[in-house]
């Protein structure tokens, strides 16, 4: 007897419908499965033959062999495992083959027959219901996942028990209900901006680095307070829309990151690797390629501490999804994109020793020495961060001040209110935010009056800022006259944003 069920895998963060044909067949014991299959997949029948094994069914004395359609199509991971025993239940007549037409089926099973939870559940239903899917049955752990996808009925299994007299019309199974699905929760102890003490400068730049999603480097002594700057970064962004919310929760999905009835992902990430990370770790890879941190913090920032002490082949691997808002992956296996907007904020000491310009330490570091660790941080790559900052040690009258400032959310709605500017502006689709213009978008948006554009000449030959860095300043004085509520740049805007090239600025 044949019994085909439909299943799926993922790519990437999207979903690749998967034929599970099973034909089962008097004989020796015998079970084979084909498709490209990787190891956790071959040993899918292993965990099968026990679990039909221990619920009474003779499945091992059976000649049986699995197809995974389309066989040009790798398939990893324990998600066939139901589909598989459901199959060979269909087989032996458990229930009747019809009722596995036209559902979706994902699923782990344990030797005792528990369906266990399995990643990139989220995408493979979104996929499944755009391809007029219009059931699935999935883990009950899952089910708030599955719950995320409108338009398509979700059903979650617990054990394989269960599912039988369900699909033999003996008992129903819990249906996932849309009401079900996880809400956006607000996290209680969200860093706030006004936990900071001194550093209006440095807050200033965090806050157009927001409004304008301008990469931002921190230049300064060890306990200054960059990295403390750095994570309020991310709770300065615009409040997540809900299709940046729901892509951002699939990549975590295919990472396998989202805990057991996780809540939809509503705060924008913050991801800080260390180090000493590797590429793959940082882009994403392995034998079958898994979501990278560039990944794991899309629509949110990603930290890099310790720029120059980050091995150059792993910095280099930035270069591409600073560009593209993507990362693509190429193994001999597969060839996986994922997405990978994120705002890039990244901090480093002034030099090796940490402390040059510090009035309060001396520095031991000779100018060779300091040349060195700054050309650790490639051209290529510092061309990509739009505002360089200095953040100096903080002193003692701005540490014993009661208040820090502003609270994260009135910052937040400035920048808000910026973001909705150049998107009227910019218009929907590609660029959204000054900080992602083109050479043509700068030249159409970023016109600057007589004695700005004096100001941007001297700047040219006096600090030796590039032609590129020019387009960076023109980028962030049109984001300063945003949050400004100016219809144009004007010079005050441009002094201000040539403020922020400091690593541009003559060493000597």
């Amino acid at each position: 007897m044949n019994v085909r069920v439909l299943s799926a895998v993922l790519s990437g963060i999207d979903g690749i419908p998967v034929d599970v044909e099973v034909d089962v067949h008097p004989g020796v014991g015998h079970f084979d499965i084909v498709g490209l299959p990787e190891a956790a997949v071959r040993e899918s029948k292993v965990r099968v033959l026990s679990a039909l094994r221990n619920l009474g069914f003779r499945a091992h004395t059976r000649w049986i062999t699995v197809n995974l359609a389309p066989g040009d199509v790798r398939k990893h991971g324990s998600l066939f495992d139901l589909p598989v025993a459901l199959g060979v239940l269909a087989c032996l007549d458990a229930f009747p083959a019809a009722a596995l037409d036209g559902r979706l089926i994902l699923g782990e099973l344990s030797l005792d027959g528990l369906v266990r939870p399995v990643p990139g559940v989220l995408p493979m239903v979104a996929a499944a219901r755009d391809r007029g899917i219009r059931e699935t049955i999935v883990p009950a752990a899952n089910g708030p996942e599955a719950a995320l996808v409108r338009g398509i009925r979700g059903y979650e299994a617990r054990t394989l028990t269960d599912l039988i007299e369900a699909l033999a019309g003996r008992a129903t199974l819990d249906e996932v209900r849309p009401e079900d699905a996880p809400r956006p929760l607000a996290t209680p102890h969200a860093p706030d901006l006004a936990d900071v003490r001194g550093q209006a400068h440095v807050k200033r730049a965090l806050e157009i680095a927001a409004a304008g999603r301008h990469n931002l480097l921190m230049v300064g002594p060890p306990g200054s307070g960059k990295t403390m700057l750095s994570r309020r970064l991310a709770g300065l962004l615009p409040t997540m829309t809900n299709e940046e919310s729901l892509e951002t929760t699939k990549v975590h999905s295919a990472a396998g990151l989202l805990r057991h009835r996780a809540a939809l992902i509503a705060e924008r990430p913050f991801r800080a690797p260390h180090h000493t990370g590797s590429a793959a770790a940082i882009a994403g890879g392995g034998s079958r390629p898994r979501p990278g941190e560039v990944s794991l913090a899309h629509h949110g920032v990603l930290f890099l501490d310790e720029l120059p002490e980050w091995r150059r082949e792993v910095l280099e691997v930035l270069r591409q999804p600073l560009e593209d808002r993507h990362v693509t992956i190429s193994r001999a296996a597969a060839t996986v994109t994922y997405p990978a907007d994120f705002l890039l904020v990244a901090a480093m000491n002034p030099c090796p020793c940490g402390y040059l310009g510090d009035p309060r330490h001396r520095c031991t570091c000779t100018p060779p020495e300091v040349a060195k660790y700054r050309a650790r941080v490639s051209g290529p790559l510092m061309d990509r961060i739009d505002l360089h900052v200095e953040v100096p040690a903080v002193a003692f009258r701005d540490l014993a001040t009661p208040s820090g400032g502003e609270p994260s959310s009135v910052v937040r709605g400035r920048a808000q209110a910026a973001a909705d500017i150049q998107a009227a502006r910019l218009g929907p689709g590609g660029a959204r935010f000054n900080g992602r213009m083109d050479a043509a978008q700068v030249r159409a948006h970023c016109g600057v009056p007589d004695d700005a554009s004096r100001l941007l000449e001297a700047a040219m030959e006096r600090l030796g800022l590039s032609a590129r860095a020019l387009d960076k300043v023109l980028k962030v004085a049109r984001t300063i006259a945003d949050l400004d509520g100016s219809d144009g740049i004007r010079t005050v805007h441009v002094s201000e944003a040539v403020q922020y090239r400091l690593l541009d600025r003559p060493s000597g």
